[in-house]
């Protein structure tokens, strides 16, 4: 294509419309989508939401034979592991076995699953509702009271036919992602 023609089809952008074209694809994060939540998770009456935590990690898995049949096998959840970051992406904890979930101030708590639903997407771990106790010192997780494990994707056990009697002991690590929603008060 002669110079003179590529002129006419590539003209430079000018930088102050290059630049509003770029600020109008950026996506803030601010506050994490608002989900519904069926009733049989809200928390107890008179808790008020404290915050909204994006939780990415995985679900670990264990290949271990079954209880009362040695020859036949099954994953089995060991634990969660995942970073827990606040509505700007920073990072603010991280959620573990015991259930657990640990602030960067080294406040924790430990939960107690109280419901449990199906996840409105396939392939996604449950949406749970836990009680919660401070089980660290004082900080930003010590008075959460309640938890809601929302928009889950992923976590869910490998296929059964990948524990086999000669992966007994091995251990799986499956992606997911959640939200989790802290509450206080409301006992």
């Amino acid at each position: 294509m002669p110079v003179a023609a590529s002129r006419r089809f590539f003209r430079p952008v000018p930088a102050a419309v290059l630049a509003s074209l770029l600020a109008a694809c950026a996506v803030p994060r601010g506050a994490p989508p608002v989900v519904a939540v069926p009733d049989s998770l809200k928390p107890p009456a008179g808790a008020v939401r404290l915050r909204t935590l994006d939780a990415s990690g995985s679900q670990v898995y264990e290949c271990r034979a079954k209880a009362g049949d040695p020859r036949a096998t099954e994953w089995v959840f060991v634990a969660p592991d995942a970073e827990l970051f606040d509505a700007d992406g920073l990072r603010v904890g991280r959620h573990f076995a015991g259930p657990t979930w640990e602030a960067a101030d080294g406040s924790r708590v430990v939960g107690v699953v109280k419901a449990s639903l199906p996840a409105p997407q396939a392939g996604a771990v449950p949406w749970l509702l836990l009680a919660t106790h401070s089980t660290g010192g004082r900080g930003a997780f010590a008075a959460v009271t309640s938890i809601q494990r929302v928009a889950t994707t992923g976590g869910v056990a490998p296929p059964a036919a990948t524990c086999a009697p000669s992966n007994v002991g091995r251990q799986a690590r499956v992606p997911y992602k959640a939200q989790y929603v802290q509450y206080v008060g409301g006992r």
